[in-house]
Protein backbone atom coordinates (compact mmCIF):
# COMPACT_ATOMS: atom_id res chain seq x y z
CA UNK A 1 0.00 0.00 0.00
CA UNK A 2 2.82 2.65 1.08
CA UNK A 3 4.69 1.56 -2.28
CA UNK A 4 1.56 2.53 -3.95
CA UNK A 5 1.03 5.88 -2.21
CA UNK A 6 4.83 6.77 -2.75
CA UNK A 7 4.78 5.84 -6.36
CA UNK A 8 1.49 7.95 -6.90
CA UNK A 9 3.33 10.77 -5.26
CA UNK A 10 6.54 10.72 -7.12
CA UNK A 11 4.26 10.73 -10.35
CA UNK A 12 2.47 13.58 -8.88
CA UNK A 13 5.35 15.91 -8.34
CA UNK A 14 6.72 15.00 -11.56
CA UNK A 15 3.68 16.67 -13.14
CA UNK A 16 4.06 19.71 -10.95
CA UNK A 17 7.65 20.36 -12.35
CA UNK A 18 5.81 20.28 -15.88
CA UNK A 19 2.47 22.40 -14.69
CA UNK A 20 4.49 24.75 -12.75
CA UNK A 21 7.23 25.65 -15.47
CA UNK A 22 4.02 26.08 -17.68
CA UNK A 23 2.92 28.59 -14.83
CA UNK A 24 6.22 30.15 -14.42
CA UNK A 25 6.14 31.17 -17.96
CA UNK A 26 3.27 32.85 -17.90
CA UNK A 27 4.50 35.63 -15.66
CA UNK A 28 4.61 38.82 -17.87
CA UNK A 29 8.33 39.76 -17.23
CA UNK A 30 9.26 35.99 -18.15
CA UNK A 31 7.20 36.08 -21.76
CA UNK A 32 8.73 38.92 -22.60
CA UNK A 33 12.32 37.24 -22.59
CA UNK A 34 10.61 35.37 -25.32
CA UNK A 35 11.38 38.46 -27.51
CA UNK A 36 15.25 37.85 -26.57
CA UNK A 37 15.19 33.91 -26.53
CA UNK A 38 12.69 31.20 -26.38
CA UNK A 39 14.63 29.15 -24.68
CA UNK A 40 16.18 31.85 -21.98
CA UNK A 41 12.56 31.95 -21.35
CA UNK A 42 12.10 28.46 -20.41
CA UNK A 43 15.03 28.70 -18.57
CA UNK A 44 13.66 31.95 -16.42
CA UNK A 45 10.61 29.68 -15.88
CA UNK A 46 12.50 26.74 -14.45
CA UNK A 47 14.77 28.86 -12.54
CA UNK A 48 12.06 29.01 -9.44
CA UNK A 49 11.44 24.98 -9.86
CA UNK A 50 15.30 24.72 -9.51
CA UNK A 51 15.38 26.58 -6.43
CA UNK A 52 12.60 24.50 -4.83
CA UNK A 53 14.94 21.86 -5.40
CA UNK A 54 17.18 23.13 -1.98
CA UNK A 55 14.28 21.13 -0.43
CA UNK A 56 16.26 18.16 -1.45
CA UNK A 57 18.85 18.95 0.61
CA UNK A 58 16.49 18.84 4.09
CA UNK A 59 14.87 15.78 2.16
CA UNK A 60 13.35 14.33 -0.95
CA UNK A 61 10.28 13.85 0.66
CA UNK A 62 10.33 17.71 1.60
CA UNK A 63 10.34 18.51 -2.17
CA UNK A 64 7.66 16.81 -3.10
CA UNK A 65 5.66 18.43 -0.72
CA UNK A 66 6.22 21.35 -1.51
CA UNK A 67 5.80 21.13 -5.38
CA UNK A 68 2.58 19.67 -4.66
CA UNK A 69 1.16 22.27 -2.54
CA UNK A 70 2.75 24.43 -5.03
CA UNK A 71 0.52 22.87 -7.64
CA UNK A 72 -2.60 22.66 -5.69
CA UNK A 73 -2.05 26.87 -4.85
CA UNK A 74 -2.10 27.68 -8.79
CA UNK A 75 -5.24 25.42 -9.60
CA UNK A 76 -6.99 26.76 -6.83
CA UNK A 77 -5.91 30.36 -7.76
CA UNK A 78 -6.97 29.70 -11.45
CA UNK A 79 -10.59 28.32 -9.96
CA UNK A 80 -10.75 31.51 -8.02
CA UNK A 81 -10.11 33.93 -11.48
CA UNK A 82 -12.57 31.76 -13.33
CA UNK A 83 -15.31 32.19 -10.77
CA UNK A 84 -14.23 35.64 -10.28
CA UNK A 85 -14.83 36.01 -14.42
CA UNK A 86 -18.14 33.77 -14.53
CA UNK A 87 -20.08 35.41 -11.43
CA UNK A 88 -18.46 39.49 -11.61
CA UNK A 89 -17.73 39.64 -15.01
CA UNK A 90 -13.67 40.60 -13.92
CA UNK A 91 -10.90 39.46 -15.15
CA UNK A 92 -7.71 38.92 -12.59
CA UNK A 93 -4.71 40.04 -14.48
CA UNK A 94 -2.43 37.01 -14.20
CA UNK A 95 0.45 38.08 -12.66
CA UNK A 96 -1.74 38.28 -9.78
CA UNK A 97 -2.88 35.34 -9.36
CA UNK A 98 0.20 33.87 -9.71
CA UNK A 99 1.75 35.76 -6.79
CA UNK A 100 -1.26 34.84 -4.89
CA UNK A 101 -0.58 31.32 -5.15
CA UNK A 102 2.93 31.50 -4.34
CA UNK A 103 1.78 33.71 -1.28
CA UNK A 104 -0.70 31.39 -0.31
CA UNK A 105 2.03 28.31 -0.26
CA UNK A 106 4.83 30.24 1.39
CA UNK A 107 2.25 31.24 4.36
CA UNK A 108 0.35 27.88 4.47
CA UNK A 109 4.17 25.78 4.57
CA UNK A 110 5.36 28.41 6.78
CA UNK A 111 2.98 27.56 9.39
CA UNK A 112 3.42 24.12 8.76
CA UNK A 113 7.20 24.49 9.53
CA UNK A 114 6.09 26.15 12.78
CA UNK A 115 3.23 23.36 13.32
CA UNK A 116 6.46 20.45 13.03
CA UNK A 117 8.97 22.56 14.74
CA UNK A 118 7.31 23.94 17.82
CA UNK A 119 5.91 21.29 20.34
CA UNK A 120 2.97 22.23 21.83
CA UNK A 121 1.52 20.65 24.98
CA UNK A 122 -1.90 18.71 25.16
CA UNK A 123 -3.57 17.89 28.23
CA UNK A 124 -6.58 15.34 29.30
CA UNK A 125 -8.09 14.44 32.45
CA UNK A 126 -10.12 10.80 32.95
CA UNK A 127 -11.87 9.67 35.93
CA UNK A 128 -11.69 6.21 37.09
CA UNK A 129 -13.56 4.57 40.42
CA UNK A 130 -10.68 2.07 39.70
CA UNK A 131 -7.74 4.25 40.86
CA UNK A 132 -6.90 4.58 44.60
CA UNK A 133 -4.94 8.10 44.01
CA UNK A 134 -4.42 10.37 41.14
CA UNK A 135 -1.85 10.16 38.30
CA UNK A 136 -0.27 12.15 35.76
CA UNK A 137 1.20 10.22 32.98
CA UNK A 138 3.28 12.09 30.80
CA UNK A 139 2.91 10.47 26.93
CA UNK A 140 5.29 10.91 24.14
CA UNK A 141 5.39 9.30 20.64
CA UNK A 142 6.97 9.74 16.87
CA UNK A 143 10.24 11.59 17.88
CA UNK A 144 11.44 10.04 15.02
CA UNK A 145 15.27 11.65 16.17
CA UNK A 146 16.40 14.01 13.12
CA UNK A 147 13.69 15.26 11.34
CA UNK A 148 12.37 18.00 13.80
CA UNK A 149 14.32 17.58 17.10
CA UNK A 150 18.31 16.23 17.06
CA UNK A 151 19.35 15.16 20.67
CA UNK A 152 19.71 18.33 22.11
CA UNK A 153 15.92 19.77 21.24
CA UNK A 154 14.66 16.48 22.44
CA UNK A 155 16.87 17.06 26.27
CA UNK A 156 15.54 20.31 26.17
CA UNK A 157 11.59 19.51 25.62
CA UNK A 158 12.74 16.64 28.42
CA UNK A 159 13.19 19.68 30.61
CA UNK A 160 9.72 20.95 29.92
CA UNK A 161 8.38 17.45 30.92
CA UNK A 162 9.83 17.58 34.27
CA UNK A 163 8.79 20.71 35.21
CA UNK A 164 5.23 18.93 34.91
CA UNK A 165 5.97 16.83 38.05
CA UNK A 166 4.92 13.12 35.88
CA UNK A 167 4.46 10.27 38.14
CA UNK A 168 5.49 7.93 34.75
CA UNK A 169 6.74 8.84 31.31
CA UNK A 170 5.54 6.04 28.76
CA UNK A 171 7.36 6.47 24.73
CA UNK A 172 4.93 4.80 22.58
CA UNK A 173 7.00 4.00 19.73
CA UNK A 174 9.16 5.23 16.61
CA UNK A 175 11.52 7.36 18.93
CA UNK A 176 14.17 7.03 16.34
CA UNK A 177 13.91 6.49 12.20
CA UNK A 178 15.96 4.97 9.52
CA UNK A 179 18.23 7.62 9.26
CA UNK A 180 18.84 8.96 12.87
CA UNK A 181 22.26 9.40 13.99
CA UNK A 182 23.80 7.64 16.98
CA UNK A 183 24.89 10.97 18.36
CA UNK A 184 21.37 11.99 18.89
CA UNK A 185 20.17 8.79 20.20
CA UNK A 186 22.36 8.71 22.59
CA UNK A 187 21.71 12.39 23.74
CA UNK A 188 18.25 11.59 23.33
CA UNK A 189 18.39 8.25 25.87
CA UNK A 190 20.41 10.41 28.24
CA UNK A 191 18.11 12.93 28.53
CA UNK A 192 14.98 10.47 29.12
CA UNK A 193 17.69 8.97 32.05
CA UNK A 194 18.00 12.60 33.78
CA UNK A 195 13.63 12.44 34.15
CA UNK A 196 12.87 11.87 38.20
CA UNK A 197 9.94 10.08 38.50
CA UNK A 198 8.57 8.20 41.04
CA UNK A 199 7.61 5.36 38.51
CA UNK A 200 9.92 5.24 35.91
CA UNK A 201 10.17 5.45 32.03
CA UNK A 202 8.51 3.34 29.42
CA UNK A 203 8.93 2.48 26.06
CA UNK A 204 7.11 0.19 23.60
CA UNK A 205 8.90 -0.16 19.78
CA UNK A 206 7.45 1.02 16.73
CA UNK A 207 7.82 0.53 13.05
CA UNK A 208 11.04 2.44 12.72
CA UNK A 209 13.05 1.74 16.16
CA UNK A 210 14.71 -1.23 14.77
CA UNK A 211 15.14 0.29 11.26
CA UNK A 212 13.53 -0.81 7.90
CA UNK A 213 16.99 0.05 6.11
CA UNK A 214 20.49 0.36 6.99
CA UNK A 215 20.78 3.88 6.73
CA UNK A 216 21.74 4.64 10.48
CA UNK A 217 25.00 4.48 12.24
CA UNK A 218 23.99 2.14 15.16
CA UNK A 219 21.49 -0.84 15.08
CA UNK A 220 18.60 -1.75 17.15
CA UNK A 221 20.93 -3.59 19.90
CA UNK A 222 22.59 -0.15 20.53
CA UNK A 223 19.13 1.45 20.85
CA UNK A 224 17.76 -0.60 23.47
CA UNK A 225 21.32 -0.78 25.15
CA UNK A 226 21.40 2.75 25.32
CA UNK A 227 17.73 2.69 26.24
CA UNK A 228 18.36 0.72 29.62
CA UNK A 229 21.65 1.82 30.63
CA UNK A 230 19.31 5.06 31.52
CA UNK A 231 16.91 3.22 33.28
CA UNK A 232 14.55 3.23 30.33
CA UNK A 233 11.75 -0.21 30.84
CA UNK A 234 11.31 -1.79 27.61
CA UNK A 235 8.01 -3.54 27.48
CA UNK A 236 7.44 -6.30 25.20
CA UNK A 237 3.80 -7.51 25.63
CA UNK A 238 4.72 -7.02 29.05
CA UNK A 239 2.62 -5.57 32.32
CA UNK A 240 4.05 -3.68 35.45
CA UNK A 241 2.23 -2.31 38.23
CA UNK A 242 2.37 1.33 38.65
CA UNK A 243 1.79 1.47 42.37
CA UNK A 244 -1.43 -0.16 43.92
CA UNK A 245 -4.27 0.68 40.78
CA UNK A 246 -3.14 0.71 37.66
CA UNK A 247 -1.15 -1.86 35.21
CA UNK A 248 0.92 -1.01 32.29
CA UNK A 249 0.82 -3.01 29.48
CA UNK A 250 3.11 -2.59 26.55
CA UNK A 251 2.61 -4.04 23.70
CA UNK A 252 4.78 -5.29 20.64
CA UNK A 253 4.45 -3.47 17.32
CA UNK A 254 1.51 -4.44 15.36
CA UNK A 255 4.09 -5.00 12.41
CA UNK A 256 5.50 -7.93 14.91
CA UNK A 257 4.73 -10.97 13.52
CA UNK A 258 5.02 -12.49 17.07
CA UNK A 259 3.43 -9.75 19.33
CA UNK A 260 0.31 -11.70 21.38
CA UNK A 261 -3.30 -10.62 21.31
CA UNK A 262 -4.43 -8.15 24.11
CA UNK A 263 -6.72 -10.75 25.02
CA UNK A 264 -3.81 -12.75 25.93
CA UNK A 265 -2.24 -10.02 27.50
CA UNK A 266 -4.95 -8.73 30.31
CA UNK A 267 -5.97 -12.35 30.82
CA UNK A 268 -5.29 -13.23 34.50
CA UNK A 269 -5.16 -9.22 35.39
CA UNK A 270 -7.37 -8.09 38.23
CA UNK A 271 -10.55 -6.41 36.38
CA UNK A 272 -10.30 -4.35 39.71
CA UNK A 273 -7.20 -2.38 38.48
CA UNK A 274 -6.77 0.38 35.54
CA UNK A 275 -5.02 -0.55 32.74
CA UNK A 276 -3.04 1.47 30.90
CA UNK A 277 -1.94 0.08 27.15
CA UNK A 278 0.66 1.31 25.28
CA UNK A 279 0.31 0.19 21.46
CA UNK A 280 2.15 2.41 18.88
CA UNK A 281 -0.19 1.67 16.22
CA UNK A 282 -3.93 2.48 16.55
CA UNK A 283 -5.07 -0.53 14.72
CA UNK A 284 -6.83 -2.43 16.99
CA UNK A 285 -9.54 -1.09 19.03
CA UNK A 286 -12.36 -3.40 18.56
CA UNK A 287 -9.67 -5.94 20.57
CA UNK A 288 -8.74 -3.73 23.36
CA UNK A 289 -12.16 -2.67 24.02
CA UNK A 290 -13.50 -6.13 24.17
CA UNK A 291 -10.79 -7.22 26.37
CA UNK A 292 -12.02 -4.60 28.63
CA UNK A 293 -9.13 -2.32 28.96
CA UNK A 294 -9.47 1.48 30.34
CA UNK A 295 -7.10 3.18 28.58
CA UNK A 296 -5.19 2.61 25.45
CA UNK A 297 -2.80 5.29 23.74
CA UNK A 298 -0.96 5.30 20.37
CA UNK A 299 1.01 7.48 18.06
CA UNK A 300 2.21 6.24 14.88
CA UNK A 301 -0.49 8.88 12.34
CA UNK A 302 0.82 11.54 13.15
CA UNK A 303 -1.87 13.22 13.39
CA UNK A 304 -2.60 13.29 9.73
CA UNK A 305 1.06 15.13 9.57
CA UNK A 306 -0.03 16.32 5.75
CA UNK A 307 -3.43 16.89 5.06
CA UNK A 308 -5.18 15.24 3.79
CA UNK A 309 -2.59 12.29 4.04
CA UNK A 310 -4.24 10.94 7.38
CA UNK A 311 -7.78 11.13 6.29
CA UNK A 312 -7.06 9.05 3.33
CA UNK A 313 -5.26 6.74 5.72
CA UNK A 314 -8.64 6.20 7.74
CA UNK A 315 -10.80 5.65 4.57
CA UNK A 316 -8.32 2.87 3.53
CA UNK A 317 -8.86 1.38 6.55
CA UNK A 318 -4.92 2.18 7.83
CA UNK A 319 -5.86 2.93 11.03
CA UNK A 320 -8.81 3.00 13.55
CA UNK A 321 -8.42 6.39 14.20
CA UNK A 322 -6.20 9.71 13.48
CA UNK A 323 -6.33 11.59 16.65
CA UNK A 324 -7.05 12.96 19.83
CA UNK A 325 -9.54 11.37 22.24
CA UNK A 326 -12.71 8.81 21.73
CA UNK A 327 -14.41 6.15 23.66
CA UNK A 328 -15.56 2.88 22.50
CA UNK A 329 -17.34 0.91 24.90
CA UNK A 330 -15.75 1.32 28.49
CA UNK A 331 -12.40 1.75 26.90
CA UNK A 332 -10.75 5.44 26.04
CA UNK A 333 -8.55 5.67 23.13
CA UNK A 334 -5.87 8.45 22.95
CA UNK A 335 -4.03 9.17 19.61
CA UNK A 336 -1.53 11.40 19.57
CA UNK A 337 -0.17 13.74 16.91
CA UNK A 338 4.16 13.07 18.08
CA UNK A 339 6.33 15.13 19.18
CA UNK A 340 8.27 15.44 15.57
CA UNK A 341 6.92 13.28 12.84
CA UNK A 342 8.48 10.84 9.67
CA UNK A 343 10.06 12.52 6.65
CA UNK A 344 8.55 15.61 6.13
CA UNK A 345 9.53 18.94 7.97
CA UNK A 346 6.08 20.39 8.05
CA UNK A 347 2.90 19.65 9.62
CA UNK A 348 -0.46 20.49 7.60
CA UNK A 349 -2.74 18.54 8.97
CA UNK A 350 -1.88 18.73 13.26
CA UNK A 351 0.78 20.03 15.24
CA UNK A 352 3.78 18.36 17.36
CA UNK A 353 3.12 17.59 20.84
CA UNK A 354 3.33 15.61 23.81
CA UNK A 355 0.70 14.53 25.87
CA UNK A 356 -0.38 15.30 29.68
CA UNK A 357 -3.09 12.59 31.02
CA UNK A 358 -4.26 13.56 34.54
CA UNK A 359 -6.10 10.03 36.20
CA UNK A 360 -8.23 11.12 38.74
CA UNK A 361 -9.86 9.30 41.37
CA UNK A 362 -13.87 9.36 41.24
Amino acid sequence: MWGMILGTALALALAAVVYLAVCFHRFSFIRGLERKSRLLSWLAALAPIALLGCFALINVTALVVVLLHLMAAFLLCALAAFLIRRLAGRQVPYDLRGAAAIALTAVYLGVGWYMAHHVFETDYRLESAKLKSDMRVVMLADAHLGITLDGADFAREMERVQALAPDAVVLVGDFVDDDSEREDMVAACRALGGLETPYGVYFVYGNHDEGYYRFRNFDGAELRAELEKNGVTILEDESVPLGDSLVLIGRRDRSDRGRASIAALTEGLDPALFTLVLDHQPNDYAAEAEAGVDLVVSGHTHGGHIFPSGQIGLLMGANDALYGLERRGNTDFIVTSGISGWAIPFKTGCRSEFVVIDLATV
